[in-house]
């Protein structure tokens, strides 16, 4: 009778030495750290809290079956509770950091992918993307990095593709300031003024018709007696906004050349064509001193066969190093221009032209970043 009332009593009042709910918290914040990248995040906190886990969950399997009196403290119980405590403080902590982190890199990539796509769009506009080669698409690439790092929650890496993209894009700006630094060279837009006001005042002295280009413009305008008669867009080379150096650059060259031939239909690969005077004498003097210099390869020629022409098809809508119309514009050119018509082709006429303009915006996108 009394080993029964024994029994029954401690089976009323007696409880288990380690609380389940206790175990199940614990192991609860234990997925909580993994979800919150602890191990990865804050190495030094997880290996502390799973080295105490580890060895409070071995005791806890040896004192599964152990029982205990309301009233009596478990040592067991202390140490689960106080691991539940720490763990709970790291899991609090690593959320506000990871809210942060997420914040922050949001804000990164967000702002990257904004600047990416006006760098694009601002290269696009002075066909700068043939320059830049395979760089473009590289940050391209990092920028989708960053993106797709961010939506899997890997702030880290993350933020280090943003970083990476962040300075291939201001490489980019540099390498264009130098190809390109030229159209924000006040000597040499002087220089470019000085051809084309001689120019004009050729077609007005002689009352003539004479040419001018623009390149940063992409613009060809057309004088008659010293005044403009019209104005139309162009497009150049695939390397155009580049002085031509050699055959196969791509390049529009720049100088002053005449019309040494019109080529109507069966004449040229074209619509039509005015073709122009290049190599001339000064071209060909620069083209030798790159070659002495080393500028320029020795197995490289000069090249040629450079016109004023309009389209033939959508084969043909970029030009190898020409200056092409439309097909309407180019017949109103064609036929208002004789053969010995003055061309000249300047990179561009103000300080505040197309090109200088997009190398401010590349550089003052350069300081923000």
């Amino acid at each position: 009778m009394l080993a029964v009332l024994l029994c029954t009593t401690c089976l009323v009042g007696c409880v288990q030495a380690v609380p389940p709910d206790l175990v199940a918290a614990v192991e609860a914040i234990d997925q909580d750290l993994i979800a919150l990248r602890a191990p990865e995040t804050a190495p030094e906190e997880y290996g502390q809290f799973v080295r105490q886990w580890a060895l409070l969950k071995a005791r806890t399997q040896l004192d599964d079956d152990v029982i205990r009196w309301p009233w009596e403290s478990s040592d067991l119980e202390k140490d689960l509770r106080w691991l539940y405590v720490m763990g709970e403080r790291t899991v609090s902590q690593l959320h506000d950091r990871q809210v942060s982190q997420q914040r922050a890199t949001q804000a990164k990539v967000t702002r990257l992918e904004d600047q990416f796509h006006n760098v694009a769009t601002r290269v696009e506009a002075i066909d700068g993307r043939i320059l830049l080669g395979e760089k473009g698409v590289q940050t391209d690439l990092l920028v989708k990095q960053a993106r797709a790092f961010l939506e899997q929650k890997d702030y880290a890496r993350a933020m280090q593709a943003a970083e990476r993209a962040d300075h291939a894009l201001k490489a980019q700006a540099s390498l264009l300031g130098q190809e390109l630094g030229r159209y924000a060279d006040e000597s040499r837009i002087s220089y470019w003024q000085t051809l084309a006001r001689q120019t004009i005042d050729w077609s007005r002295t002689h009352q003539a018709a004479a040419i001018v280009v623009s390149k940063a413009e992409r613009e060809l305008s057309l004088y008659k007696g010293g005044r403009k008669v019209l104005s139309y867009p162009v497009r150049l080379g695939f390397n155009g906004m580049l002085e031509k150096q050699f055959q196969g650059d791509g390049a529009t060259p720049e100088g002053r050349y005449r019309v040494t031939d019109r080529r109507g239909q069966g004449q040229t690969q074209f619509y039509r064509a005015l073709a122009l005077d290049y190599p001339n004498g000064e071209d060909r003097r620069r083209f030798q001193l790159a070659k002495r210099s080393g500028k320029i390869a020795s197995s490289k020629s000069i090249g040629g066969q450079i016109e004023i022409h309009g389209a033939d098809n959508e084969r043909l809508a970029q030009t190898l190093g020409c200056i092409m119309l439309d097909n309407p514009n180019m017949t109103v050119l064609y036929e208002s221009v004789p053969v010995g018509t003055p061309v000249t082709i300047v990179g561009a006429l103000t300080k505040q032209n197309a090109v200088a303009s997009v190398l401010t915006q590349l550089d003052r996108g350069k300081e923000e970043t």
